[in-house]
């Protein structure tokens, strides 16, 4: 019993003082880790990857996210003025890359390094497709969402410290159980929903930065629409996704485009 009470408390004063407002969402969040300690990692990881994989530059496609990327980060300083954070990204050391892939993807690290795989080019077909991804990408990057979920992997392994604690008394085929059933509980009903709700949060940030960057949000429905016809059968069920399904996804987004045009009209992008 006292260890159990020893355990509870620690995890009760690591959320007491992990939870704090994120200025660009407004949320509470969980978050262990701080830019300062993060960003160093990130961006040697970054130079690693690049180092590791063939960098295409000089050509349409490469010109063509450097430009949607250069407007996005514009629209990125210009958001984050107008939520009365304007030292937010000084930080934040913006890069993209176009990388020879097959893979369907984009993908964002703390700190602002960007990613766009060439896989993904005959999707985005446009700068406005393409504005929709780097968008959303960024907005993973403004949210801290990397740093969430590095304190959420943490706080999951903490709960696993705990079970075992638990039944450290039980033989070892029980205690093998209870934490099969804790992994899978934990991962289901806890990590995967959290990621989904980052991903939600992610469109919403990007579809307001891609119409103030000049893009109409509209075209970002068509883009997941373009996606969903890719992937078509081969996503898992929803509740065993970090993703919400495309038709979900489709579908919030056509509710929160208006919002994205409002927020932009304050810019001067007005979009019917």
């Amino acid at each position: 019993m006292k260890k159990h009470s020893i355990l509870l408390g620690v995890c009760t004063i690591g959320l007491l003082f992990s939870c704090a407002t994120n200025p660009i969402t407004g949320k509470k969040t969980l978050n262990f880790v701080s830019n300062s300690e993060l960003f160093p990692s990130s961006f040697q990881e970054y130079g690693t990857f690049l180092k590791e994989n063939k960098i295409i530059s000089g050509t349409a496609d490469a010109n063509r996210v450097a430009k949607v990327g250069a407007k996005i980060k514009l629209a990125a300083e210009k958001y984050v003025a107008y939520v009365g954070q304007p030292e937010y990204l000084k930080d934040y050391r913006w890069e993209y890359n176009l990388v020879e892939s097959k893979d369907v993807n984009a993908w964002c690290m703390p700190g602002g390094k960007i990613v766009v795989y060439s896989g993904i080019l005959p999707i985005t077909k446009d700068e406005a497709g393409l504005a929709t991804v780097i968008g959303h990408e960024v907005s993973h990057a403004l949210a801290n969402h990397g740093a969430q979920r590095m304190s959420a992997s943490q706080l999951q392994g903490l709960g696993a410290v705990g079970v075992a604690v638990a039944t450290g008394g039980k033989s070892e085929e029980t205690q093998q159980t209870w934490q099969q059933i804790y992994g899978v509980g934990s991962e289901v009903g806890v990590m995967l929903p959290y990621s989904r709700g980052h991903e939600t949060e992610a469109d919403k940030i990007g579809l307001t930065l891609m119409a103030i960057a000049g893009y109409n949000p509209d075209e970002a429905i068509a883009f997941w629409m373009r996606m969903s016809a890719n992937s078509a059968g081969q996503a898992p069920p929803p509740f065993l996704s970090s993703h919400p399904s495309d038709a979900a996804r489709i579908a919030d987004l056509k509710k929160l485009v208006p919002e994205a045009k409002a927020t932009a009209a304050k810019f001067g992008m007005i979009y019917n």
